[in-house]
């Protein structure tokens, strides 16, 4: 057995440049943490429009849709959504999945559109590898101090941020752009079907008049677009119209009747139907259960 090294100390060994610098000053916008048991009440479909969010997958796995495809997510992937794509969550009580998120604004990377950390071409699925711990002990510690209010938590969880996003950076920078085969033109349609609803889900949208509008039949959109994404477009309106009140919920005051107004619906009884069979629970209580309270910080302090 060889005699084990003194070797204590390590040297920076060449000037770092900072990676933020001038006008691209991210903001830390949020930490979650989901565990595996609160995955039954899922994050339904929704976007960012101003943040940039990454999910660190800790335990099980699921199928989600991310922007127009199906993927499937497993125990130490990193999701990359930059500002814009749409994402489905996908779990319940058979499938289970733990994961932290961070929700980051300001960012404006060279050569990329604002509040995109990579290149849109990259995909939103990368595997950690040895990187796992490190990145996992980050949204722990962030998590952690903002939950319990610690003094300066909320510099303290900025600077852990800046290292988060330079440990994704480098999880990602050996992903080249995905070359895909041009898409075939079902695909092309059900994009185009997915945009409409994305940009229309807060209007009174029907099959017809989705048929009418984009100039096909209404069966046969309805079966372009099953085929693609594995949801009817009237599922993908309901999840469409339910995960931007989930998002409402959390980080407005708006009253319940409100969101269910903004989201498309005429009646606050049928949107209270409807979202506790998709979540699990109705809106007033997901609203209190989703966000760490000040009585919940204290008795993590005690």
């Amino acid at each position: 057995m060889g005699e084990r090294s003194l070797n204590v100390q390590c040297f920076v060994k060449r000037d770092v440049r900072p990676v933020f610098t001038g006008e691209n000053q991210p903001r830390l916008l949020y930490v979650s943490e989901i565990r595996p048991d609160a995955s039954a009440h899922p994050r339904v479909m929704h976007a960012h429009a101003d943040a940039v969010e990454l999910i660190l997958i800790c335990s099980g796995s699921s199928e989600y849709l991310i922007h127009d495809k199906k993927v499937v997510i497993k125990a130490g992937d990193l999701l990359v959504y930059n500002a814009g794509v749409v994402h489905d969550e996908v779990s319940g009580p058979d499938m289970e999945v733990g994961s932290y998120c961070v929700g980051v604004g300001g960012l404006h990377m060279p050569g990329l559109r604002e509040n995109a950390l990579i290149s849109d071409e990259k995909g939103y699925v990368f595997p950690t590898g040895r990187y796992f711990e490190d990145m996992k002990e980050l949204f722990v510690m962030m998590f952690r101090n903002l939950a319990a209010g610690e003094p300066h938590a909320e510099l303290f969880c900025t600077s852990l941020l800046h290292a988060l996003l330079v440990s994704v950076l480098t999880v990602t920078e050996g992903v080249g752009e995905t070359r895909e085969n041009p898409a075939d033109e079902p695909h092309i349609l059900g994009s185009r079907i997915k945009d409409y609803i994305d940009r229309r889900y807060m209007e009174p949208i029907t099959l017809q008049s989705m048929g009418e509008a984009l100039r096909i039949s209404p069966y046969y959109l309805s079966h372009v677009f099953k085929q693609m994404s594995g949801y009817s477009p009237v599922q993908y309106l309901l999840r469409r119209r339910i995960g931007e009140a989930q998002t409402l919920l959390i980080t407005t005051e708006l009253s319940v009747a409100r969101i269910a107004e903004m989201v498309g619906y005429d009646s606050q009884s049928y949107f209270n139907l409807q979202f506790t069979k998709n979540v699990g629970m109705p809106p007033s209580r997901y609203r209190h259960n989703y966000i760490v309270s000040a009585d919940e910080k204290k008795k993590t302090e005690d």
